[in-house]
């Protein structure tokens, strides 16, 4: 004779996270999508996703979308690594490539980073010079 078990409030809600995870996933990919029907309809300059993007902060605002995205950002962040097997293969797959342009991309790389620092330092200050005039 079997004995009725009791069901496991933690493996209940395993699913329902999944689920919810899955409804963020839809509000990012429809958010995108209307992001690229507005700006090829409107034949503006920036790509679709950064329309998306902004279509989307304002409806963070409703739980309903909130809670949905937060769960696939919160998966999507505990999984960023396998997102760089590619980019790792496919610099394997060019080693010839980075042996002849590595040096040249490396000083790309630090210098950019370099300014983009600077810029960043600049702007803190003039906006922190700003807020103590404002006090």
């Amino acid at each position: 004779m079997q004995t009725p078990t009791t069901p496991d409030p933690e493996a209940a809600a395993a699913p329902a996270a999944d689920f919810q995870a899955l409804r963020g996933l839809a509000w990012l990919l429809a958010a995108q999508s209307l992001g690229e029907l507005l700006v090829r309809g409107a034949q503006l300059p920036f790509p679709g996703p950064v329309a998306g993007l902004l279509l989307l902060l304002p409806a963070l605002r409703w739980p309903a979308v909130r809670g949905p995205v937060a769960a696939c950002a919160a998966f999507l962040l505990g999984h960023l690594s396998l997102l760089f097997v590619p980019v790792g293969v496919g610099v394997m797959t060019h080693l010839p490539l980075l042996g002849q342009f590595g040096g040249r991309m490396l000083a790309v790389v630090v210098l950019s980073t370099w300014i983009g620092l600077a810029v960043t330092v600049l702007a803190l200050r003039w906006r922190g010079g700003r807020d103590a005039e404002l006090r």
